[in-house]
């Protein structure tokens, strides 16, 4: 029998939808080929929980949430509870919901200890079971049951707080919590500078902490160059402390004495024309004698160089150069430039 193309694509579509109904559901935790079993839970405030959220005992997830019906009042919401696991949940078990901080509710079963299990479609006890949530919360765990008590008292005793006192003093009441809060927010404030403070890898302390161990290891590192230091500044602190400061003081005072009388002396000398250095410095006669025998040293130069013959003979046959004496210097004219040289 030869199947059309048509069917074959229709049979692929039925398998492919079938497979994506089952794997959708696979992912939410439901097996379609076991039978499965479910029980419920009453609640008024379920507090977040939504389908596909955990159901745990004792902190192993034994299921997930498949259900939930508030109704069009919404005063009453029926939790269906399907149950991956084989369980023996005694009946006098109890449903909380646990909020979390990372956002994902939870189911938790307290179980009783009761010999008597849960059927399926059994309903859980909630928080709606009135004196039997109080039984069951007295036989599951007796320190809350009496806490719950405690809580209740306390209740009792601020109603009557408030009935006692008056309006004031309500508002001073206010007042302080007000205060407190504020009082509050700003330890959280120092609480988080503090914590910014003493951050390990960011923080100043750290930063000031790591500086010092640094300093140190330097310090460490560097111990014999300081203590070479501290040697030869104690040992010039010796040599000072050796030292006559007094008679170098003496000494030096005694040659300053000296320098300013030689000084002095030396300025009355050139004051007083009767010394030889007020002479040199005051008369004019040796100047004017030495500039009288520059004149005659120049006039002497000048007859060599003019009427050489005169002073020096080297002439077998030639004879005596005579007369023509020079009686005043000649004009210098060693700087001109000779005729021939000129451009």
């Amino acid at each position: 029998m030869k199947i059309n193309n048509e069917t074959k694509i229709g049979i692929l579509a039925l398998v492919g939808i079938g497979a994506l109904i089952f794997g959708f559901n696979f992912l939410k935790g439901t097996n379609l080929l076991k039978k499965e079993k479910h029980v419920f839970a009453v609640f008024e405030d379920i507090q977040g929980l939504t389908k596909s959220n955990p159901v745990v005992i004792n902190g192993l997830q034994i299921g997930n949430i498949t259900g939930l019906d508030g109704g069009k009042d919404l005063k009453r919401i029926v939790v269906t509870v399907h149950l991956s696991q084989e369980v023996n949940i005694p009946n006098n078990s109890l449903a909380v919901v646990n909020p979390s901080l990372l956002g994902v509710v939870s189911l938790e079963i307290k179980l009783g200890n009761s010999n008597t299990f849960l059927k399926p479609g059994d309903t859980l006890l909630t928080t709606l079971s009135g004196g039997a949530f109080d039984e069951a919360l007295k036989i599951i765990n007796p320190v809350l049951y009496e806490v719950k008590n405690a809580v209740k008292s306390l209740d009792s005793v601020l109603h009557i707080i408030t009935g006692v006192f008056d309006p004031a003093t309500k508002n001073n009441v206010k007042s302080i919590l007000e205060n407190l809060s504020k009082t509050t927010a700003s330890f959280s404030v120092s609480a988080s500078s503090l914590q910014t403070l003493m951050n390990p890898e960011t923080g100043e302390l750290a930063k000031t902490l790591k500086n010092a161990d640094a300093f140190s290891t330097n310090l460490a590192a560097n111990s014999a160059k300081i203590n070479a230091v501290m040697a030869n500044a104690e040992k010039a602190t010796g040599n000072l402390a050796n030292l006559d400061f007094q008679k170098t003081l003496t000494t030096l005072d005694n040659t300053v004495n000296e320098l300013k009388a030689g000084v002095a002396k030396l300025n009355s000398n050139l004051n007083s024309k009767n010394g030889s250095l007020g002479l040199l410095m005051n008369d004019t006669k040796l100047y004017d004698n030495l500039t009288a025998t520059s004149n005659k040293l120049n006039i002497l130069l000048d007859d060599i160089r003019v009427h050489p013959k005169r002073y020096v003979n080297i002439s077998v046959f030639g004879k005596k150069d005579k007369g023509d004496y020079l009686t005043g210097s000649l004009v210098d004219d060693s700087t001109k430039v000779p005729p021939h040289k000129k451009k």
